[in-house]
């Protein structure tokens, strides 16, 4: 259990320390892209704290067909899409059980654009700083994806951010993004999950409404 060595009581709260990280990029032309569904809550107290608009940015795992949890790599909006060629050899997924796992989560990225958005037009990000915001990095696919559909976008600089992530995270994402931020970079770090006293399964329900409004 992760309560004895949380850093954070929630996403609200992880919000806030890493709205505090963030506030130098406190400007004009800054667009805060929050990853559904639990980067959402985040990105909220930090699109707050920064006077910046929100918007979110649709991300799907791609996991194991046997291990759905395990990445194989991950998809999004605009087509954008990165596979562990590494991972594909340890766990011996083929082709074809790839395609099925991508042809599923294209129905769930399209459903949730369509619900999120509820007939809303994104946030233009040409020629704007976006600052991507997930609740934690752990293998990095999801956040390299979302980097690359902001830049893809037109963000003219791309930053993610999130509370927590492995130490050595920058290794795998600098390339990614032009700028890393992160409240703790653990070494003993096996889970996201393991750094918050409450990791609920955020909800639709409440991705909408962070979405339509500020505050927990």
């Amino acid at each position: 259990m992760p309560g004895s060595r949380a850093v954070f009581a929630d996403r609200i709260d992880a919000g806030r320390q890493l709205a505090d990280a963030l506030l130098a990029y406190r400007a004009q032309n800054t667009v805060v892209l929050g990853v559904p569904r639990g980067g959402v809550p985040v990105a909220r107290q930090v699109a707050d704290a920064l006077d910046a608009p929100l918007d979110v940015l649709i991300v799907r795992k791609l996991g194991s067909p046997r291990h759905p949890e395990y990445a194989l790599g991950a998809i999004g909006e605009g087509r954008a899409r990165l596979v562990d060629a590494q991972a594909l050899r340890l766990t011996g997924v083929g082709g074809s059980e790839l395609r099925e796992v991508e042809r599923n989560e294209r129905v769930e990225l399209a459903r949730r654009g369509t619900l999120y958005r509820s007939g809303r037009e994104r946030v233009p990000l040409v020629g704007s700083r976006a600052i991507v915001v997930d609740d934690g990095v752990a293998t990095g696919a999801t956040a390299s994806v979302a980097c690359r559909i902001a830049r893809t976008l037109g963000a003219s600089e791309v930053v993610l951010a999130v509370p927590v992530a492995p130490e050595g995270w920058e290794q795998g994402l600098s390339d990614e993004a032009d700028a890393l931020v992160a409240v703790t970079t653990p070494r003993d770090f096996w889970a996201v999950g393991q750094w918050y006293e409450r990791f609920d399964q955020t909800s639709d329900a409440e991705v909408i409404r962070f979405l339509a409004r500020g505050g927990a």
